[in-house]
Order: structure tokens, then C-alpha cells, then sequence
């Protein structure tokens, strides 16, 4: 792992998935691609400190009907010092045809078996793509009163009770993290960039 000063641009995108982002980050020994599942936390930007870098390999995946080979970095972790608003230019370099990349994996069959005996072993969650009702609206036949309680005990896990810091597992799933951040903000927490987690917002 070798540590580097960059700037990290983030672009969100709309996916069936629910937002997700992308990142470039710019560095001394070039640029790379950066899909982290822990970006999904992050508001669209660029970001700059020092980034832990574990592995740097080429990826390719294909979207509408052409093959897209990217060089990626994956991230070990990273100190943020300061955060800047995302420039027209730095937007149009990361395209908005990128794919999820949870469906991105999903084209993988070694990924995909992998991630479906992770599921298995972990806990059940609802499948958005068959369950249809938003979250936090009680489904028929279930008490208004205690579903939602139910559901954020399910989502957060271990996290539950919440406190007012909330630090998310990253490491987890894709899904559910993107669960837990929209949760996050419904209930009035916001994402602190610089120490990488949530903070409850009193009035």
C-alpha cells in the first residue's frame, strides 16, 4: 500500500440501484478510476489529502454496447483536508454512462456466486427489484408503530440503537450501505467529509 497527496472528484449518478459515484483521482503517478463502496457516503466534489492506495489494476466492463477498459485504484482509506464544488470540466470527464457497480459485479459469475453466499450468511433485507414499497411506509398487514423501528434495527444492524455519530461499514454491501445513507438523511443525520461519518443535526 503507498500513500500519495491528490484530488479525488466525485460524481453522483442515478441508477435503478439508487445514487451512486464515481471518482478520478489525480495524483503525482497518474490518474485512476475510483468505485469504492464508501463513496456513495460523499456529496458530488473534489476532494483533496492523502490516499492510501492498496492495488492499482486495469478493469473492463461493458455498457450499451461497447467495452470500457479503466485503470482503477482501490483505496485503503484516505485523510480529507479540504473539499471543493465540482467544475463543469472535472464533471464532463467523468461520464454519466457509467455503470453500477453492483450490476458491474453481477456481470462477474465469480463475484456474483461470491456475493450470494455473503447475502446468505449475513442477514435478509428486502430485494428492491421485488419489493416495491419505499422504505419507512408500512407494508399491509404490518403495525405502523413498530415497522419502522424494525426495519432501521434490521438495516443498521449492529449500529442500532443509533447514537448521534455514526460511522457506517463500508466493507459490508453496496446495497445496504446506499440503504442506510438515504435512511441517514431522512432521519436528519448529515455526512461529514473530513471525519468520514454521520452527525445527527439538532435544531
Amino acid at each position: 500500500m503507498i500513500s500519495l497527496p491528490g484530488q479525488l472528484a466525485i460524481k453522483t449518478i442515478h441508477g435503478r440501484n439508487g445514487d451512486f459515484n464515481v471518482g478520478r483521482l489525480a495524483t503525482s503517478i497518474g490518474e485512476f478510476v475510483v468505485k469504492n463502496a464508501e463513496l456513495d457516503q460523499y456529496r458530488e466534489g473534489k476532494y483533496d489529502g492523502d490516499f492510501a492506495i492498496a492495488e492499482i489494476r486495469p478493469a473492463t466492463y461493458t455498457a450499451n454496447g461497447r467495452m470500457v477498459i479503466e485503470i482503477r485504484a482501490l483505496l485503503g482509506g484516505m485523510t480529507l483536508s479540504n473539499i471543493d464544488a465540482l467544475s463543469g470540466d472535472d464533471a464532463s470527464r467523468l461520464s454519466p454512462q457509467e455503470v453500477d457497480p453492483i450490476d458491474e459485479e453481477a456481470q462477474a459469475p465469480a463475484l456474483a456466486a461470491s456475493t450470494v453466499a455473503s447475502k446468505a450468511n449475513t442477514r435478509h433485507r428486502r430485494d428492491p427489484l421485488i419489493d416495491t414499497t419505499p422504505f419507512g411506509v408500512t407494508p399491509p398487514g404490518t403495525s405502523p408503530d413498530t415497522s419502522t423501528d424494525a426495519e432501521d434495527a434490521v438495516l443498521f444492524g449492529p449500529l442500532w440503537p443509533l447514537g448521534e455519530v455514526v460511522k457506517l461499514d463500508a466493507t459490508f454491501d453496496r446495497l445496504a450501505l446506499r440503504e442506510q445513507r438515504d435512511r441517514l438523511r431522512i432521519m436528519g443525520y448529515e455526512f461529514a467529509p473530513l471525519s468520514q461519518d454521520w452527525h445527527l443535526v439538532t435544531a
